[in-house]
């Protein structure tokens, strides 16, 4: 339920008790808070993006879609939606891409200094075939790796299966560079790597999946794609922190 006076605005930051549904400034769909960003404005008079949920300040939710934001740009819809002149940048709809791009990263980094990632095409594949350091939660690809390798790893995957026989449904995550998955990882030239069980790595899915939204978010099959089809983690309350 949208239980607030302004449908454009909420109240404030999340807390347990908002709502688990916003409407988008744009399109006006109601949809659930995870298939949306929060937008506030900053003490300098510009709109930001509240990935975290936490800026305080009342919030306008816009569909997590790149193509969305860029047209709650050409509208004007952050000065309409907040009832006051505000400073947007041009370039909202990819500063916002890169926030996201940086959020993933930085889920990543936890997720390797927790040991829930293995990284080079030997350990990944033996990690696949041998899962002696825990179950493989997902495969990644650098964007920029190569055809053949890639494939190679996704055929191994797709061999595994589960005790009854059906297939283990590891998802394949394909949103960062070579470049960036060093960065994020301490090491040089990585283009695959494996996602091992544990809280950390739920969180990099589930703000992988928010990137890949983002976006392809006018063609959800073609998300659910990058993402190898079947990746049933949600975002949760505390995915962010």
């Amino acid at each position: 339920m949208l239980a607030m006076a302004d449908p454009d605005l909420d109240d404030g930051p999340r807390t347990n008790r908002s709502a688990t549904m916003r409407m988008c400034a744009v399109s006006r769909d109601v949809r659930p808070i995870d298939e949306l960003i929060r937008f506030v404005v900053a003490p300098s008079g510009e709109v930001v993006a509240d990935l975290k949920r936490k800026l305080p300040g009342r919030g306008l939710w816009i569909s997590a879609s790149r193509k969305m934001v860029a047209e709650a740009v050409r509208r004007n819809q952050f000065s309409k939606g907040f009832k006051r002149d505000v400073r947007v940048a041009a370039t909202l709809a990819a500063d916002t891409e890169a926030l996201l791009e940086r959020f993933v990263l930085d889920a990543l980094a936890i997720a390797a200094k927790a040991g829930q990632v293995i990284s080079g095409f030997t350990k990944v594949a033996d990690a696949l075939d041998r899962p002696g350091q825990g179950p493989v939660r997902a495969l990644i690809h650098a964007t920029d790796g190569a055809v053949d390798g890639i494939r190679k790893l996704d055929a191994v995957a797709g061999q595994n299966s589960r005790d009854d026989g059906r297939s283990a449904g590891i998802p394949i995550v394909n949103v960062l560079t070579s470049e960036q998955l060093d960065l994020a990882l301490g090491r040089s030239n990585v283009i695959h790597a494996a996602l091992l069980a544990g809280p950390a790595s739920d969180t990099f899915l589930s703000r992988s999946h928010v990137l890949v939204r983002y976006r392809m978010a006018d063609d959800d099959r073609t998300a659910a794609k990058n993402l190898g089809g079947n990746l049933p983690i949600k975002d949760r309350a505390n995915a962010h922190d």
